[in-house]
């Protein structure tokens, strides 16, 4: 019990962290699997996305089981389509502001614990990581080291929604408010992204 509350305690701090911080100026530099592997780590538009679809997942489900995992899996599969589309330079329009959106979109559905059917789990956020796949290809278009890259981001991204959903679980049936503002602080950081980019 000590060691899920205590990760649920740095899950939620993170989160805090990512919506306290400035996203811009982050350096966004990719050679090898450690680089994609700490790349979210610290790119942290990234990194509240992924810690809040694992969150918002477990605080969500009705019960333990695969419906835990509609969310991250869905989340995991689309941005590694999206990188892939990056790096063969299909254009796609509005990446940044989609990725902010994305930021406040899931910080809303973890305020809110919105339970969904796990496919529209998967296809909504899904939608969403594309758009950050697409800015991890297209910063590694070019590189020989992409795949390389790409692997350490996904595990990463496997890590971070772990991190979401054992916080999630440990805290669904606990003082409501502490998820709810998690949440908020996200949202606010996509909605200050999004007025940054108006």
């Amino acid at each position: 019990m000590r060691a899920s509350r205590t990760l649920a305690f740095l899950a939620l701090a993170t989160l805090a962290a990512a919506a306290s911080a400035h996203t811009d100026g982050v350096a966004h530099t990719h050679h090898d699997f450690f680089s994609g592997l700490t790349h979210p780590l610290f790119g942290l538009d990234h990194l509240a996305a992924m810690v809040a679809v694992g969150l918002w997942s477990a605080l969500s489900a009705r019960r333990a089981g695969p419906e835990l995992l509609w969310g991250p899996v869905g989340f995991a599969s689309l941005l590694m389509v999206g990188a892939v589309m990056g790096l063969q330079g299909i254009a796609v329009p509005a990446v940044e502001p989609m990725i902010a959106a994305s930021l406040l979109a899931t910080g809303l559905l973890v305020a809110s614990r919105l339970h969904v059917p796990g496919i529209v789990a998967a296809l909504g956020v899904g939608v969403f990581a594309l758009f950050h796949g697409l800015a991890h290809g297209y910063e590694l278009a070019g590189s020989d080291s992409a795949w390389q890259t790409l692997a350490g981001m996904l595990c990463a991204t496997v890590l971070l929604h772990c991190a979401g959903l054992a916080a999630g679980w440990a805290l669904r049936n606990r003082t409501v408010w502490v998820t709810r503002a998690a949440g908020a602080g996200v949202a606010a950081l996509g909605g200050a992204m999004l007025m940054q980019l108006a």
